[in-house]
């Protein structure tokens, strides 16, 4: 796994949108995420903050685990993606994966992203979701790209400052 660029402790849902906010507005416009966690962690919740951030309506973003794939058009585009039914990397990888994961003008998530990660980007931002006591989080942003780490910096800063 990649190397730890930030931890941000005991979150409550109104923190994680708070963060969804500031990663739209300070990653913009190509970001690869994977989403790492165990069931009930909160990924898609994350991608439905992330998305209402993006203006999408949060009802059209629910898990893709039995599509797969959901697109959502929105500031930026979303491409949702749920690796936890996918057999092997070659399986994601029919998905067509690759050229979502080029598409400069849109964000790709990818929930279960674990279970793949031999074939995703190397510049993917990884977060890592984890239960905490009283329905809290904590959110381990991860990544070996320097250019991503850079400007993940930013987000951690604007979080930090606001809290």
């Amino acid at each position: 796994m990649a190397k730890t660029i930030a931890t941000f402790t005991n979150l409550d849902l109104s923190d994680i949108d708070r963060l969804a906010s500031v990663l739209v507005a300070r990653l913009r416009p190509h970001l690869v995420i994977g989403l790492v966690g165990t069931l009930g962690a909160g990924k898609t919740t994350l991608t439905q903050t992330i998305a209402r951030s993006a203006g999408i309506d949060t009802a059209d973003v629910t898990s893709p685990t039995f599509t797969l794939l959901q697109t959502h058009h929105g500031d930026p585009r979303l491409h949702h993606l749920d690796a936890y039914r996918v057999a092997d990397d070659d399986e994601f990888l029919e998905l067509g994966v690759e050229e979502l994961f080029a598409d400069s003008q849109a964000w790709t998530i990818v929930e279960w992203a674990d279970r793949v990660e031999s074939v995703m980007p190397p510049d993917t931002l990884w977060l890592t979701l984890k239960i905490e006591a009283d329905d809290r989080r904590t959110i381990i942003a991860a990544c070996d790209d320097d250019d991503v780490a850079r400007r993940f910096s930013k987000v951690s800063a604007s979080f930090e400052f606001d809290e």
